[in-house]
């Protein structure tokens, strides 16, 4: 009788068993399947996105396609130097009096024996319209986030106010807000400076009220119960908390500010955007290349001066966690 009521249990766990994998079975059909038909949608959707852009495009797209390096094959300056004459505005064995080759009247004097390249000087006025802004930008979105957090105002009307704001003023990317006021206040950094000012504000806002509805409430909790104000809780328990992942995210959208201040340039927010787009519309191929090379160098170096910075501020031990990891 045993050995048939242990024959009966293994029966049982075996059909069990059986019945789980079936249905596991089922469902890793049904999620191939889903995937398949999510794919060929795609497909679907992305052919007829092109086709759309190829009939705007007055049908040209696809025919121009093998012709897409011309344009670099041709634009090329009459020697390597030239690059490094424009860079430095110095002056051009190819000059013929035109502006393509004047390098040297778009020197900025300083003394009457000391100049700054025009193109440094240029990307001096792009750095600080990146700077400002981000800095400026930085101080609103810490002001806002705090009355956005759910854990500290709670649901109720200043909170929804607050995050209406922070999305208005994210909503519209930085060239359109530029575009707009230098319709108002004329072409210039103080424009750029306000438009990177408005986007960072919404952007860095909802990153930092995110962070600050993450931190841990038990400090607050016991602040709360000394007697401690609205204030003295976010000062001494939330704060030390969030205060990292603030600086990171400020540090990260520096970065991202000084190619947006770049392009805003383009649209006549000043500094090294502007004559990038001058130079590139006029056929000026040793200047372009001599801004692309700065610009690259400056990405580069304000990458590596971000990373080195978090390093002390936050501390190596975060960083070398993750590399152990990796």
């Amino acid at each position: 009788m045993a050995h048939l009521a242990g024959a009966d249990s293994l029966s049982g766990l075996q059909e069990s068993s059986r019945t789980i994998l079936d249905h596991y079975q089922s469902q890793v059909r049904t999620r191939r399947i889903y995937t398949v038909v999510s794919i060929v949608v795609f497909l679907i959707i992305l052919g007829a996105s092109l086709d759309f852009a190829n009939s705007a495009n007055s049908g040209k797209f696809f025919e121009r396609l093998p012709y897409f390096f011309d344009f670099m094959k041709s634009f090329v300056p009459d020697s390597p130097l030239e690059i490094f004459r424009a860079m430095f505005d110095l002056p051009s064995p190819f000059s013929d009096g035109s502006i393509k080759y004047d390098y040297t009247s778009d020197r900025v004097w300083i003394t009457d024996s000391f100049y700054i390249p025009n193109f440094f000087y240029q990307l001096a006025i792009t750095l600080n319209i990146a700077i400002v802004s981000t800095i400026l930008g930085a101080s609103g979105a810490f002001l806002l986030c705090f009355f956005a957090s759910t854990n500290l105002v709670g649901a109720g009307v200043t909170r929804w106010v607050v995050r209406r704001i922070m999305e208005i003023m994210r909503a519209f990317p930085e060239i359109v807000i530029a575009g707009l006021l230098a319709a108002i206040l004329s072409i210039g950094p103080i424009s750029a400076i306000i438009a990177v000012w408005v986007h960072t504000v919404g952007a860095l806002g909802k990153l930092f009220f995110e962070v600050v509805e993450n931190a841990d409430m038990k400090p607050d909790e016991g602040l709360r119960a000394a007697g401690a104000g609205w204030l003295e809780r976010v000062r001494f328990a939330i704060l030390p908390q969030v205060l990292p992942n603030f600086v990171s995210y400020t540090l990260l959208r520096t970065e991202i500010n000084v190619r947006a201040s770049t392009i805003i340039g383009a649209v006549g927010g000043g500094g090294i955007g502007e004559v990038f787009s001058l130079s590139i519309g006029r056929d000026h191929a040793a200047k372009t290349y001599a801004i692309i090379i700065l610009l690259l160098i400056t990405v580069i170096c304000v990458d590596q001066f971000s990373a080195w910075l978090r390093r002390r501020l936050i501390g190596k031990q975060s960083f070398e966690f993750g590399r152990g990891a990796a």
